[in-house]
């Protein structure tokens, strides 16, 4: 096994003659954390729906787990496509939860977890119920196993969207916004629920807007404008030591509206 949960090379998506990914370039080993902050439209998005590959990138290479998506690089420099076969196969090794949530909203709590597993892993009925189960306990909404989507809160849909991504046992968990689409008092909730999945040692690249998040639950943040990555480290630093002028006045405009969290990022670097 490789030491990387994920890594892209060189990472293009045009939109016209609009580059939504500028050559982004990303190590995430196992283990880590790594938050993904920028300005609406920088490319957050769609650097994750080019990773899962439900809009794959024009050029440039993924790997997951140290296995190709899409296209790989033959020893002799050779580019080669995969087969959709294949990257069915690779693109499970990633979980995805959506800003959207896209439960099914036809089926139970119960089936939203069991049925990819049985389709796309093969288990059976019993062993997806199993692992269904399982995490709906670990998620403290196993008393929600029978309901449907729409008789649910936000948050409880929240954490169902997040059980059925484990549900298939990936080497990492995206996540677009996940606090995004809930009310104030549910969004303490789910970052809990993320600061709870961090410190168990679980690998997640989460794009958030949440900036205490980012400041004190990743290893990692990544500061994203005009499909590329500008800054990237450990959070206080970017937060506070940064040189470029972009992510400069992208947290100066934070300090404005958010005294707080800048000071509060400040003594922490002072600490450390």
């Amino acid at each position: 096994m490789t030491g990387f949960a994920l890594r892209t090379t060189g990472l293009v998506r045009r939109f016209g003659d609009l580059r939504a990914l500028d050559e982004v370039y990303l190590d995430i080993p196992y283990g880590q954390v790594v938050s993904l902050v920028g300005p609406s439209g920088c490319g957050k998005s769609t650097l994750l729906r080019c990773l899962t590959y439900l809009d794959p990138p024009d050029d440039g290479f993924i790997e997951v787990g140290g296995d190709w998506l899409g296209r790989e690089r033959l020893s002799n420099g050779t580019i080669r496509r995969r087969s959709r076969r294949d990257i069915d196969r690779v693109r499970r090794k990633i979980g995805m939860v959506f800003q959207a949530l896209n439960l099914w909203p036809h089926m139970s709590v119960l089936d939203n977890l069991s049925v990819a597993q049985r389709v796309a892993l093969g288990r059976s009925e019993a062993e997806a119920e199993s692992r269904a189960r399982a995490l709906l306990d670990r998620l403290r909404i196993s008393e929600i196993a029978d309901a449907f989507p729409g008789q649910i809160s936000g948050g409880q849909q929240q954490r169902v969207a997040i059980a059925r991504a484990m549900a298939m046992d990936p080497e990492i968990l995206l996540f677009d916004e996940p606090t995004s689409a809930l009310d104030p008092e549910l969004v303490g909730e789910v970052l809990r629920l993320l600061k709870e999945f961090a410190q168990s040692g679980m690998t997640m690249l989460v794009v958030t807007h949440e900036l205490a998040f980012a400041r004190d639950v990743a290893d990692r943040l990544l500061f994203m404008d005009r499909g590329r990555i500008l800054a990237d480290g450990p959070p206080q630093q970017v937060i506070t030591q940064t040189r470029d002028r972009r992510v400069r006045d992208f947290f100066d405009k934070v300090t404005a509206f958010h005294p707080k969290f800048m000071q509060a990022a400040a003594e922490t670097e002072d600490e450390s």
